[in-house]
């Protein structure tokens, strides 16, 4: 699941950039309105942390103009403490949750996932490949009803091809997508975590769901 996150505070945007990563999520960080607005129109997040009062542009701002775009990707506004009229606003010109600073993060990723589970009714609730399931909110993998141990960044992994069963996904789109902008390491770490992977879900049932097409990429299988 991909979030961005727009804070002026770069110690707290940093604070919940590593919290989120830590939950599975790959997350992009941006500082001012401008930014956010280009982030959010050009790159497709499951979900969006926006900070009311930012530079340039102001949350209020950002939304509007996201949705007079047709961008209608779930925000989760961030206002400041006891601001009822912020609250208010935020929700009449589209943001479709808010949350108070200071804030606790054990809340922030709940009502993160409850965003996910509403704002996207066009995702099945649970994603398939035959037997394999994945459970985007409870983070439950199984396969044929057993289940199985990843973690986060296979998880995320998994997930992403899951979300793209059938299509050959290059390495450079699963880094896009799994990984965060800001990784520049060597590119074989996606084939080293679709051999982790590989040996979870796929060789202890004796199944070739994810697939290889040497020069292509990968593809996870529709059986």
């Amino acid at each position: 699941m991909r979030v961005l996150v727009v804070d002026d505070e770069v110690r707290l945007a940093e604070t919940v950039r590593r919290g989120l990563a830590a939950e599975g999520f790959v997350v992009d960080v941006v500082h001012d309105g401008e930014d956010a607005l280009w982030a959010a129109t050009e790159n497709g997040y499951d979900v969006i942390v926006l900070d009311l009062m930012l530079p340039k542009l102001n949350g209020y701002r950002v939304v509007e103009q996201m949705r007079a775009s047709g961008v209608w990707t779930p925000v989760l506004m961030l206002t400041a403490k006891d601001g009822e009229y912020d609250q208010v606003g935020a929700l009449d010109i589209g943001a479709d949750d808010y949350l108070t600073k200071p804030f606790s993060f054990v809340v922030l990723v709940a009502r993160l996932r409850a965003l996910l589970r509403r704002g996207a009714p066009e995702r099945p609730a649970v994603l398939k490949a035959g037997d394999l399931t994945l459970d985007p909110v409870t983070h439950a993998v199984a396969r044929g009803g057993e289940i199985i141990s990843l973690t986060p960044r296979e998880f995320g992994l998994l997930e992403y091809m899951l979300r793209h069963k059938g299509e050959v996904l290059t390495k450079a789109e699963i880094l896009d997508n799994v990984w965060d902008s800001a990784f520049d390491g060597p590119a074989n770490v996606v084939e080293v975590y679709v051999g982790y992977l590989r040996r979870k879900v796929d060789a202890p049932f004796d199944r070739n769901t994810i697939q290889t097409l040497r020069g292509f990429g990968y593809r996870i299988s529709g059986d």
